[in-house]
């Protein structure tokens, strides 16, 4: 995929209401720009989707889209299969593929060897002000992404330092981190997307922290919507949605091919984005 096709194909996703962030692409091309296919046709992009390598360690698989006039063709089963193999071939030898597919795809994807892991729920509010602990929330800077790399790792199970830094600093976006004393115990970042406001990721190890963090994060985005992707097997993620009577509009299922990550669920609050993991 050429770096304009990255952007028909976010439209795509836009159209089919899975809201991506205004600045999606910048990162993900950044992320890995060998990690696009397009599907096409007579020279024209009629498919995409992107087989994303965390440098051979860990694969990650999204934007997976056939154009609306063409489905029901078959074309899509070509285009995954192709992209699974291709990603394969670009990974270590038992690296594993995770993915975020729409529930409704689960037997699919399950016939091309990957295994249902858990549910990742998105949940909507409006934002607002919310005191928060400024003594402790605070805004990021330089000098804390060692411990957010660190953190982060956890989380996601790989070091994604070349996505981390890119995403962290993207337009139109905030990140809080939650210090005391100097003990780093979470970080959370929100960023604007074509209706509203997602936030993600939401680390944290306590509900507490994640509590604090979600507050300080709702200050950025004042009487619009914000979204935030909750991991259900993380009671206490699912616990702070209703706390703050967020409601469940969309969810995915995260699913892998290969042996999955041991990762630190207690500590993901909401999930960094659907289409990179």
């Amino acid at each position: 995929m050429t770096r304009d096709e990255l952007e028909i194909a976010v439209e795509w996703a836009r159209l089919e209401g899975w809201n991506p962030g205004l600045h999606d692409a910048d990162v993900f091309w950044q992320t890995d720009p060998d990690g696009f296919l397009a599907l096409e046709r007579d020279g024209e992009m009629i498919g995409s989707g992107s087989t994303v390598s965390y440098d051979g360690e860990f694969g990650f698989m999204g934007f997976f889209i056939i154009r609306a006039d063409l489905r029901n063709e078959g074309l899509g089963r070509d285009l995954w299969i192709a992209r699974r193999d291709k990603l394969l071939s670009r990974l270590k030898p038992q690296a594993a593929i995770g993915m975020d597919g729409v529930f409704s795809m689960q037997p699919f994807y399950a016939k091309g060897g990957f295994k249902f892991s858990h549910r990742n729920l998105r949940m909507q509010t409006t934002g607002q002000y919310l005191d928060y602990d400024k003594s402790c929330v605070l805004p990021f800077s330089e000098k804390d992404f060692s411990d957010i790399e660190q953190f982060d790792r956890r989380c996601f199970g790989f070091a994604r330092n070349r996505f981390l830094r890119s995403w962290l600093l993207m337009p139109e976006s905030t990140t809080f981190i939650y210090r005391r004393s100097t003990e780093f115990l979470g970080f959370g970042t929100i960023r604007r997307c074509h209706s509203g406001w997602k936030i993600g990721p939401l680390f944290a190890k306590s509900p507490e922290v994640a509590n604090q963090l979600f507050r300080a994060l709702n200050t950025v985005a004042v009487g619009e919507p914000v979204f935030l992707d909750t991991p259900e097997v993380n009671e206490n993620a699912i616990e702070l949605a209703s706390q703050h009577k967020m409601t469940e509009c969309f969810g995915c299922a995260r699913m892998y091919y290969g042996s999955p990550p041991n990762l630190a669920y207690n500590e993901i609050y909401g999930v960094t984005t659907f289409e990179l993991g």
